[in-house]
């Protein structure tokens, strides 16, 4: 589920919009404060293996960044609405050890409306 998650997010143009873009801004206090998170959450991956994901905690109407090691361990309440897969298989051929790269090229390729739809499934 995953990599579907991964994957279907991807091909936009890393410009965010949406509803979802105002949620990450008060549950984080911009936008900006977000990413910096996530790419902190990211990078603590690096070199080793696991998953980078924003969630939004259903029971808690909150959003939170946080790793998870495998496909079976995620907050019990949470929807997931960004994966980004850090296992080193997943950008070492072309970015080497470079994750910091990857994760910059993930993020300006995110689309946007995908995440905002899910989160306002999510949400709703």
């Amino acid at each position: 589920m995953l990599h579907e998650l991964y994957f279907d997010g991807l091909g936009g143009n890393g410009q965010p919009g949406g509803s979802v873009v105002e949620a990450l801004s008060l549950w984080f206090g911009s936008f900006d404060a977000w990413a910096a998170e996530f790419r902190r959450t990211a990078m603590s991956l690096a070199g080793g293996s696991g998953w980078c994901m924003l969630s939004y905690n259903r029971h808690m109407g909150s959003l939170h960044n946080y790793w998870a090691w495998d496909h079976m361990h995620a907050p019990a309440t949470g929807a997931p609405l960004i994966a980004l897969d850090m296992y080193e298989h997943s950008y070492h051929m072309d970015y080497g050890t470079a994750a910091a790269r990857y994760i910059d090229a993930f993020l300006g390729n995110l689309d946007w409306e995908v995440i905002d739809n899910r989160y306002r499934a999510a949400s709703a």
